[in-house]
């Protein structure tokens, strides 16, 4: 990413928030004799494999996806990209004619570790049982019936990811007047064709943390 001094993201606790929050991710891998490759899957922390500041990510691709990326024996790149949007400059003081665009981005770097067929399954009931924890009292799970899904997880393999460098940026106006920075989050909240709650959170939280 650009390098921006005063947008670098550095807190690893707000980095896992990020994941935490948006699991959706990119994963992009560099490959000899195919060139740069990605793919789109989910991700959750690790937390019991990681230790101190550690950032430790679990996952899975589809086959054969882990041979387009030859997982495990190179560097990936993970993209996790937080709320978005474009920032006008109208909402600015007069005569400011320059727009940005605002954004909270992770990149997440390290050599994944291909897990066994039966931490793989594990990994795919914790990501399953994730989300379906939202869905409350008509929730399913894997083990509804454990012998269909032990089959269907044969076409996917898991996958480790212990991140060894971050690159994140938190662009969210830092450079603006609280007065402009008040107006932007009052238009991000409003219903005009580029509002934005979840930018407008982001931005409260940077900002003024009470009011998040």
């Amino acid at each position: 990413m650009r390098h921006t001094p005063h947008y670098i993201l550095d807190d690893r606790d707000e980095v896992r928030r990020l994941v935490r929050e948006n699991p959706w991710a990119t994963i992009v891998s560099n490959v000899a004799e195919r060139g740069i490759v990605a793919s789109h899957y989910p991700v959750l922390l690790d937390e019991a494999a990681s230790t101190g500041d550690e950032i430790v990510l679990v996952s899975h691709v589809g086959r054969p996806d882990e041979q387009l990326h030859r997982l495990g024996e190179g560097e990936v790149l993970v993209i996790v990209q937080g709320p978005h949007g474009y920032v006008s400059p109208s909402w600015y003081a007069p005569g400011d004619i320059v727009p940005t665009w605002n954004h909270v981005t992770a990149h997440l770097y390290g050599v994944p570790e291909i897990l066994d067929d039966a931490e793989n399954f594990r990994i795919l009931c914790e990501l399953t049982d994730h989300f379906e924890r939202a869905m409350g009292e008509e929730a399913r799970s894997l083990a509804i019936d454990e012998e269909y899904s032990r089959r269907v997880a044969q076409g996917t393999v898991g996958l480790r990811l212990r991140v060894t460098r971050v690159d994140a940026r938190l662009k969210l106006s830092q450079n603006k007047s609280g007065e402009v920075v008040d107006r932007i989050i009052d238009q991000l909240e409003g219903d005009g064709p580029y509002a934005h709650a979840g930018l407008a959170r982001e931005m409260r939280r940077v900002h003024d943390p009470r009011r998040s």
